[in-house]
């Protein structure tokens, strides 16, 4: 009987590769938006310590058949991109386009608030916003190209990179976890604190009304 031949260790680490890169987060696409003038809208993105966030944003012009005219003074718009903690990441006023980059210094949802200024009559104002983060951030063709690397090795640093962001994740959702453990903990202890606190003065209150209810039928001689 004919002895089995073992698969191939580059198929194998090519399938492992497109199984991983399949189970990541796919590449943010452009989204497209409509903003009314005198309005605000805005978009959320949850970024690690660390992860780098890239953004392009412009207006599409009121006539898709057009793409090229010259757009009306009325379609601009304004831009702030804020950290978890307040900190301003990316500022912007009346524009009709723009772009930024940023490494995030804090853990948590980052905010990018888009206004149009109030116009009379009303005009809605339509935009196309590309946000990545992390992984989908990085601008594989070009690594590619300037590395000069060929497609295997191109996917495997994808990969690499691919594994990194999930390694990151699990021990940041494990921090997360520890943080909830250590509340729920302090919240319980401060509810059996209050609880004993809250049956003392109620003890207390009942001991005080005896005693004036006892002094009063003395007073009374009623006792």
């Amino acid at each position: 009987m004919a002895a089995r031949r073992p698969g191939s260790p580059a198929l194998s680490l090519l399938l492992l590769a497109a199984v991983l890169l399949s189970a990541s987060p796919r590449a943010a696409r452009a989204l497209r938006f409509d903003l009314e003038s005198g309005h605000t809208k805005c978009i959320s993105d949850e970024i690690k310590v660390g992860s780098m966030a890239v953004g392009k944003y412009h207006i599409v012009g009121p006539d898709p058949g057009s793409p090229d005219a010259p757009l009306p003074d009325s379609h601009r718009i304004s831009l702030r991109v804020t950290s978890p903690y307040g900190n301003s990441m990316h500022y912007a006023e009346n524009v009709p386009s723009g772009h930024f980059a940023f490494t995030a210094a804090e853990a948590g949802d980052y905010l990018a608030c888009f206004w149009a200024p109030d116009h009379k009559p009303p005009v809605s104002i339509g935009f196309e916003f590309d946000w990545r983060s992390g992984v989908a951030a990085k601008d594989w063709p070009n690594v590619a190209k300037k590395g000069q690397v060929d497609v295997m090795e191109m996917e495997l640093k994808k990969l690499e990179e691919t594994i990194k962001s999930i390694h990151e994740e699990m021990f940041y959702l494990r921090e997360r976890e520890e943080e909830m453990q250590n509340l729920n903990r302090q919240t319980n202890s401060r509810m059996a604190w209050l609880g004993f606190l809250s049956l003392g003065i109620c003890m207390s209150v009942a001991g005080l009304q005896l005693w004036h209810l006892k002094t009063f039928f003395e007073r009374k001689k009623l006792l």
